[in-house]
């Protein structure tokens, strides 16, 4: 298995990071390092320890939901913006149905927002993340997630 289980200090900074840019107080998961700075995150029933005796038995290339990547800022794949649109407070950019549409065709939109990094919601969905250089808002919907026509 190659990942790398984050330990408990380096997972307090990582929520103080999330808490300090989406709001998210807290990540009720077993946090894994995957690939270049991605994070996952797993919720079963299974230890560190079982995890691992079973990785030495079976071949386990990944475990848990691709959570977040680090990059100068943390950005929230697609689907842990579903998972922790209850935790996330700050950051949110509303958009509404015809900026949907197109963002969900994986456009990018031409919205003025100070530069960061943002949560996409339209009424009561969460659309992703998108980051915005205070001009353009770019998309990170991957593709096959998006719409078609």
């Amino acid at each position: 298995m190659n990942c790398r289980f984050i330990k408990t200090p380096e997972k307090r900074k990582i929520i103080a990071e999330l808490n300090a840019q989406f709001g998210i107080e807290e990540l009720p998961y077993l946090l894994l390092e995957t690939g270049k700075e991605k994070l996952r995150a797993f919720s079963g029933n299974l230890s560190k320890e079982e995890i691992l005796s079973l990785a030495e038995v079976a071949n386990i290339e990944i475990i848990g939901a691709y959570l977040l990547k680090k990059e100068h800022d943390f950005r929230l794949s697609f689907d842990a913006a579903h998972l922790l649109k209850n935790k996330i407070s700050k950051n949110i950019l509303e958009i509404n149905e015809e900026q949907a549409r197109e963002w969900m065709r994986g456009n990018d939109l031409q919205i003025k927002a100070e530069k960061g990094t943002f949560v996409i919601k339209c009424k009561e969905d969460f659309l992703g993340c998108g980051k915005s250089n205070e001009e353009v808002l770019f998309n990170y919907v991957p593709k096959d997630r998006r719409r078609r026509k």
